[in-house]
This record gives structure tokens, sequence and C-alpha cells, in this order.
């Protein structure tokens, strides 16, 4: 009725949609830095969203199952294998009592992975959600990342006896077609709106932060990406109020180098906000890895509100597209 960690991997924590409901008591809303590649999980082991995923960092952990599950994986290709042998993403898979899941090399491309198994994670919620916060160590499992010999309770394993050779043969038979918009590719520009102050930064900032390169910095993880290139500053200079701090939003302290608030970013921010990316290329954003260039592109919010719909509308012609999955399971 379980998944044993055999090794633990660089970074792996259970994560869902996020704490929401809570900031206003300093409590952050964490959840899924990738929030498209957990619900595609999500979906493909025939989950609701709110289920939590195991979020996988670079190097992957080693996970044997203890009881049979059907598993599906999204995000970054991290060269997953089931005893032994490599397996495909964006696919439910079944795993038997006794299977070890293991994971490869760095990939190529891309920084997270989502496993999902169908039923989820037995865990706790705290406030609601089953995420893990790992700065103040509550939520998930214990509150922290995997660790040697954790023993992970399933909440719904597959029923002992049942045909799993049968029941694999019948899945690997329902097409899965991802829409373009759930493909994950990388993109060239990462889409932003102007941000709250966006018309005090200086015309150069503003210029410089639309039309030139931007490299994420090592002092970047969970909470935050600080990004170095040219140094951005107001126009005039001036004191600005705390407010709600967004997944998204581009803050810019005194030195001038920017600042991306990521999934386990802060309650409130006080820094001139010059931009807040676009919803739906956050996941590309999350995808990205210390050292890599980012540009950014600038559209208008009706874009933006669009392109969310679309994204939408995809998860749900998905959703109805695994309908067969989900009456096998």
């Amino acid at each position: 009725m379980s998944l044993t960690v055999i090794k633990p991997g660089m970074l792996s924590s259970f994560q869902d949609r996020g704490r929401d409901g809570y900031q206003h008591q300093g409590i952050p809303a964490a959840g899924a830095m990738d929030e498209r590649a957990h619900r595609l999980a999500n979906a493909l082991a025939g989950n609701e969203d709110d289920r939590a995923t195991l979020e996988i960092t670079l190097t992957g952990p080693t996970l044997r199952f203890d009881a049979a599950a059907c598993f599906a994986l999204a995000g970054a290709d991290l060269g997953a294998q089931l005893n032994g042998q490599d397996i495909p993403m964006h696919r439910p898979l079944v795993a038997r009592p006794g299977d070890t899941l293991a994971f490869g090399a760095r990939p190529a491309l891309g920084a997270r992975a989502y496993l999902a198994v169908h039923g989820g994670y037995a865990l706790p919620l705290v406030m609601g959600s089953e995420t893990t916060y790992l700065r103040s160590g509550f939520g998930g499992f214990q509150g922290r990342a995997l660790a040697r010999g954790d023993v992970l309770p399933l909440h719904a394993p597959l029923d002992v006896g049942r045909d799993l050779a049968a029941l694999q043969e019948a899945l690997w038979q329902i097409r899965v077609y991802l829409p373009a918009t759930l493909a994950g590719k990388r993109r060239d520009t990462i889409r932003f709106l102007p941000g709250r102050h966006w018309h005090e930064f200086s015309d150069a900032s503003r210029a410089a932060f639309a039309g030139q390169a931007f490299r994420i910095s090592p002092q970047s993880d969970r909470m935050g990406y600080r990004l170095q290139g040219p140094a951005l500053a107001m126009a005039q200079p001036r004191q600005t109020l705390s407010e709600a701090a967004c997944f998204g939003t581009v803050q810019v302290p005194s030195g001038g180098e920017a600042i991306i608030l990521m999934a386990d970013r802060q309650t409130t921010g006080g820094y001139p906000k010059i931009a807040q990316i676009a919803s739906v290329d956050l996941p590309a954003l999350a995808q990205s890895l210390p050292g890599q260039e980012l540009r950014f592109q600038q559209i208008e919010l009706d874009e933006a509100q669009r392109l969310d719909v679309e994204r939408e509308r995809a998860f749900a012609q998905l959703r109805d597209a695994l309908a067969p999955m989900r009456a096998l399971l």
C-alpha cells in the first residue's frame, strides 16, 4: 500500500496547486512550480487537479512500489526507467509490487518532472492542501523533501488480484493526444504584462527589460529567480507600499537586479514591480535552470486572457478524451 524511497534524489517534494486563502495570515501559497505539468500528470493518472504530485528536481529519486499502482509522469524528461527499462512520459503506466522506478542523467531540457499515482498519495491536509512548504517545514510528507527510507502511503492502490497485464495493455491502447498548448515546448521568449509600476521605470529600463537578454542567477530557487543583466531603475526612485505578492511578479530592489517571484514566494512585497509574467508562460519559466538566458516579450491583457482560456479549454478536451482510461481504473 505504499512507495519506499531507496534514494531521495536532489529535491523531491509533494506539491499540489497551492495553499490558497492564507496569505493574509502570512502563509505562502507554495505549490507546484510547473502547474501545467502537475495537472497533466494528474489527468493522465486519472486524478483531479487537486491531488498532490511528487515534484522531482533534476536528479530524480529511486522508488520501490510496494503495491500495484497506475502512475504517470509529466514535465521534464529525467530519463525514467521501470526495472531498468526506459518508460515514456505522458502515458498512464502500471507498476507491480516490487517494481523500481528510477531516473537517469540530468535532462538536456527542463528542470522538473511530476509523478502522479492514481488515487493520489495518502497525505494529511494542512490548511486544506497537501503541498509542502519547505522553508517552514509543514505540509506534504512531514513538511520536507524525501529522504532515504521514507515510506509513502498510497491512497488507492490497484486491487489485489487484478489482471495487471490486461490493464496495462488496455491502457496502452488508449490514444493520448496532447493539445499543442499542453505540450510544454521550450519558448524563445517569456511573455509578460506591464507591472504596477511599469510606467515609473525609466525609458531605458523598460526598453532593456523588453529587449535585452537576462540570465538566471545561481542564487535562484523555488522562492524566486534573480536575474543577471541590465540594471533596472525607476525614473524617480521612491518608497512603495508592501502589497500581496503573486507568482510571476517581477520586482526590482534598489540594486537594480530583477527578481521573479516563484511558487514559494513571500506573502507580501514592497519592491517596485516592473512586470507580471503571463500565467501561461510560468511553466516554461519553472523549467528554466540557473545560467539559462531569458528574453521577455510584452503582450496585452486581452492576449494573456485568451491564452489562459485556450489552455483551460485544452485541459477540458484532454479530460474528456481520457474518460475511457478513468473507466478502466
